[in-house]
């Protein structure tokens, strides 16, 4: 039988990336989106065009509420940041509080319902806009309290929390994904996206148009400037 992973998908181009690479290594990814307070839904409606296109067996839509806590630009805490020119230096005003760690703890109790061992996430340690749940530190951590804390942890093969992009560029990334057959024009990586596009200036959109650029590949998204 096919093993089952969990594939986290916000609908962007990193997470989408991940769910390409765990069809082709020939496992039945099932992918978790998160409605959590964001101040846009344009990314769910980009995740579940992913799922479909990238053979997910199976793709959920989990509501939380982040937003009853607040802290963050994308729960409506303050303005997102626009035309930053030193991206990753400190902390942005878009970093949600603990927000890996809230979805990779339920991607984790998924994944041992379904018997799965891998659990897929898009962060990237090169290209990351300063968020401290991105880093290489925080994923082996949480690999750690995964098996302390958990039956499959403690009794069974144990997890595995696969963090494919973490070491690459966004460039490479891009690369990646184009080679296994990911269409990126599918996806949204903008804070501030409307009907219209992407805002073009958020650090999302910056990184994007960055990598889309320097790996030699058009870039699909619309921008509005």
């Amino acid at each position: 039988m096919t093993r089952p992973a969990v594939v986290l998908l916000s609908g962007g181009l990193d997470s989408a990336t991940c769910l390409a690479i765990a069809a082709d290594e020939g496992l039945a990814p099932h992918a978790m989106s998160f409605r959590y307070g964001q101040a846009h839904t344009a990314e769910l409606d980009a995740a579940r065009r992913v799922a479909a296109a990238l053979g997910a067996v199976e793709h959920r839509v989990v509501d939380i509420d982040l937003a009853a806590f607040g802290g963050s630009s994308l729960l409506g805490d303050g303005e997102i940041p626009k035309g930053r020119e030193e991206i990753g230096e400190g902390i942005p005003s878009t970093y949600v509080p603990a927000r890996n760690t809230v979805f990779l703890s339920y991607a984790l109790a998924w994944a041992e319902v379904l018997g799965a061992n891998d659990i897929f996430i898009g962060v990237n340690a090169l290209d990351y806009s300063g968020y401290p749940d991105c880093r290489p530190e925080f994923i082996a951590a949480f690999e750690a309290a995964a098996n302390a804390g958990t039956r499959t942890g403690t009794e069974g093969d144990g997890y595995r929390i696969r963090a494919p992009l973490i070491d690459l560029t966004k460039a490479e990334i891009i690369r990646l994904g184009t080679g296994l057959g990911v269409d990126y024009a599918m996806t949204v990586t903008c804070y501030d996206a409307t009907a219209d596009g992407a805002c073009g200036e958020c650090d999302a959109c910056m990184l994007r148009r960055r990598g889309f650029e320097e790996a030699g590949v058009p870039d699909p998204t619309a921008y509005r400037s």
